[in-house]
């Protein structure tokens, strides 16, 4: 008896602490939970402006873009090949000294390097016995020509001496078109030829190194000069987008290095013949690249554009919600507060829709989080 007492004790007592315990954290989660909720009307959600909730929403402003007459197109850049000089040795020989580095800005007949070479040596003597042959003809001639004017010699030996002048002037002439064609103005037989840039720009590779052998049928070119403001954007046409593309059609270029920005060009060829195994038609753009920021064997994304007149708000499709055949976005009317919105969209790609109703350039939208806004919403409304 006094056994079943003493437990009866031992559960009340159990009892009121447990309601205690409940009661005690009953409190305290009304305690943490004591911020405003957010209060809805209509399509429109308010919250002060230090609620949690706001902490998981990115607001962005939106930006007008021309609107795309088809879906990004993948692409890569590559060097304008008319601004562009990939430089090989014209001779064999070793490299003795290298003037340039990578990445360095260079002049039009600047040197890049030097090279020993005997094949120079050899062009370059050939050019002096050339001229020294040239002048000993030249002397020869005039006084054939003086002795036949008093009858002094034969005409077949004035007609001898005007052949030898003829054949000294030609070589004379071959030997200065090797040197020339080597962008030489060397006057010694040392056999130390200087490669020179022809054009301007910055050098853009170097595939060579001191005490390196050269020689003119190498695969791979010593040095890439390049004017890097001019890139060309290499895109792989689908077939059935063909009849969308024409010359001087402008495009808009986009990389993941820059996710923010767009650069302008423009079509400037379209391939003549498909790609038999990927049905794919090569088209050719130039981009103007002043600021440097894009570069060659990027990666990128090529959008033709429609109307460069018509700008259309552009926003990033995780912004959007669908409900039924209708499309809607939050947008930020104040600080806190964010307004459900129905919008009309133009076209849609992967990544970015365009919008052609309900949202004007400049409104701040909520690009992240506007499924867990529209869930709160709906809560609240019900």
């Amino acid at each position: 008896m006094k056994k079943i007492i003493w437990l009866s004790a031992l559960a009340l007592t159990a009892g009121i602490a447990y309601w205690g315990w409940q009661k005690l954290h009953a409190v305290d989660h009304s305690v943490i939970a004591g911020k405003p909720a957010a209060q809805a009307s209509g399509d429109t959600l308010k919250y002060p402006p230090d609620a949690p909730q706001l902490t998981f929403l990115q607001i962005k402003p939106v930006v007008a873009f021309p609107e795309p007459l088809v879906e990004p197109l993948n692409a890569r850049i590559v060097y304008d090949d008319n601004h562009t000089a990939r430089i090989f040795s014209p001779l064999s020989g070793r490299v003795t000294r290298i003037d340039v580095e990578a990445g360095q800005q260079v002049k039009a007949g600047e040197a890049l390097l030097q090279i020993d070479s005997p094949d120079f040596a050899s062009a370059t003597s050939d050019g002096m016995k050339a001229d020294a042959d040239l002048l000993r003809k030249q002397q020869a001639y005039d006084r054939a020509k003086q002795l036949l004017e008093i009858k002094g010699i034969a005409l077949k030996d004035y007609e001898s001496a005007k052949a030898d002048l003829n054949q000294a002037e030609a070589e004379s002439l071959r030997t200065k078109a090797v040197l020339r064609n080597l962008a030489s103005h060397a006057t010694t037989t040392e056999g130390k030829f200087i490669l020179r840039s022809p054009l301007a720009g910055i050098v853009s590779e170097r595939q060579v190194n001191a005490g390196s052998q050269v020689r003119p049928d190498a695969a791979n070119p010593l040095f890439v000069i390049t004017e890097p403001q001019h890139l060309w954007v290499l895109v792989d046409l689908p077939e059935r987008q063909l009849g969308k593309i024409k010359i001087g059609q402008p495009v808009l270029v986009e990389s993941d290095a820059y996710p923010d920005e767009v650069f302008h060009g423009k079509v400037t060829v379209i391939g003549e013949s498909l790609d038999p195994v990927t049905r794919r038609i090569q088209v050719r753009c130039y981009v103007n690249n002043a600021l440097l920021k894009l570069k060659p064997e990027m990666f990128a994304r090529v959008t033709p554009i429609a109307d460069t007149e018509a700008d259309l708000p552009r926003i990033p499709n995780t912004a959007l919600l669908t409900q039924g055949l209708y499309s809607y976005l939050f947008v930020e009317k104040s600080p806190g507060v964010l307004q459900r919105r129905r919008v009309s969209l133009a076209t849609q790609d992967r990544d970015y829709s365009y919008v052609k109703e309900g949202l004007s350039p400049g409104e701040r939208i909520v690009t992240s989080g506007a499924l867990l806004l529209n869930s709160e919403l709906s809560g609240n409304n019900e």
